[in-house]
């Protein structure tokens, strides 16, 4: 199993740091993120760290795929990002795992996933939970969760994320202007 993917990762969150570093807070949340900009433009890129959540997911047991900029990221996208955001299958035992590694990761307010989409805020990072209940236009992103690639991260925990051909689509499939432009990214990182 390739570790270049969360290689990727790691150096974009370090150029996530040094692009911060000296970023005065402006009290926007990731979830008040622009169609344009996104996340990144936001407070949620200050200490963004998704790492401890990613290995506490692993060490969960939880099968939820990396999706939207930090899957683009692992990729090979240059777009940094403020968020991370899952697919999960909206299981009964997939809820089990994932409430273990939010509390692991200091979320002291479990969301509601009983719910298509929740956020969550963790210790470093925030982001969606989503289920393929949630709409993405007219595209079934059910398949996207065994379809998920892996890599492993250095720290030695594996990390799923979406298909690059998957997260194209279920970008153009959202359609706002930041999902179009990194979707043209991703499509000429495939050719």
């Amino acid at each position: 199993m390739s570790q270049t993917a969360a290689l990727r990762l790691r150096q974009a969150i370090a150029r996530t740091e040094d692009a911060t570093r000296d970023r005065i807070p402006i009290g926007r949340r990731p979830e008040e993120a622009d169609d344009l900009l996104g996340t990144f433009a936001t407070d949620g890129a200050l200490g963004f760290d998704p790492f401890p959540f990613l290995q506490a997911i692993h060490a969960a047991g939880s099968r939820a795929v990396v999706i939207g900029q930090v899957a683009g990221i692992m990729h090979g996208s240059t777009e940094l990002t403020g968020d991370l955001d899952l697919l999960w299958d909206g299981t009964p035992d997939e809820a089990h795992a994932l409430r273990d590694a939010l509390a692991r990761c200091g979320c002291t307010e479990l969301p509601d996933l009983d719910r298509s989409q929740v956020g969550y805020r963790v210790t470093c990072a925030s982001g969606d939970l989503c289920t393929p209940e949630l709409r993405w236009g007219a595209m079934d992103v059910t398949p996207c969760l065994t379809s998920a690639e892996t890599t492993r991260d250095p720290a030695g925990f594996t990390i799923r994320y979406a298909a690059l051909d998957d997260l194209i689509r279920m970008r153009r499939a959202l359609g706002r202007p930041k999902d179009h432009r990194r979707a043209d990214e991703l499509a000429r990182l495939s050719t």
